[in-house]
Formats: structure tokens, sequence, C-alpha cells
């Protein structure tokens, strides 16, 4: 069952693949903001994971997100996500990323729970 304070933490050894370059979100070699946005989505993710009822999944609703500070290729980060209101469908998370020098990002991460079946007719063109 869904509750209030379930949590996950998850890492990435920051690559080429994920810098800035990479995902076309600015010009330099550090850890890009979407790429951090997506392993806060892992982690919340993780935090629910065995606690989603078969046929059902999440997707990701709202994000509000500050990117503090920068992270090179190389760097481990690890982002943890922790489960603080449920309202109805409407999962609201809040989330933080550090590494080895503190915090590197932080915000809130809003996820639905949706019928996987029914979700992906409609996104059938």
């Amino acid at each position: 069952m869904l509750k209030s304070g379930l949590s996950a933490k998850v890492m990435l050894k920051v690559s080429e693949q994920d810098t800035a370059i990479a995902h076309r979100s600015g010009d330099v070699d550090v850890l890009a903001t979407p790429r951090l946005v997506a392993l806060c989505e892992e982690a919340c993710c993780a935090a629910i994971k065995d606690f989603v009822d078969i046929g059902q999944t999440t997707v990701g609703m709202r994000v509000q997100f500050d990117h503090v500070a920068p992270s090179p290729i190389g760097d481990v980060v690890y982002a943890e996500a922790t489960l603080q209101r449920i309202e109805g469908k409407r999962l609201t998370f809040s989330v933080n990323v550090k590494d080895s020098r503190g915090l590197v990002a932080a915000g809130v991460l809003v996820r639905a729970l949706v019928n996987r079946e029914e979700f992906l007719k409609k996104a059938t063109l």
C-alpha cells in the first residue's frame, strides 16, 4: 500500500552521455539538468515500485527543480526521493541530489498513478 515516507536512493557516475552537451541543454561538459531530473524520476519510481498495483504505473506530471551546483564527468551523484503526499492519484515527492561536495539539486516532483493500458491507448496515433 502506498504511504507517505516511502523513499529510495539511486546513484549515477557522470559520463559523457550525461552532459549538457549530450542532452543539447547547454554547451558545457557537466551533468545536464534534464539528466538530473530523469535521475530523480528514477528514484521516485524506485521508492514506490513494490507498492503499485499490477496494471498500474506512474507518469511524470510536474517538476519544480533547482540545479545549484555543477557535477563534472567522473563525479558520482546520489538522488533521493521521498513520497510526501498522496492526493487521490497524485503522488508528490521531495527530491534531492548530492555528491561528495554537498547539494547539487533539490525540488518537488509530482507523478500521477495511472492504469498502464488505458494510458497507452491515449498515446496511440
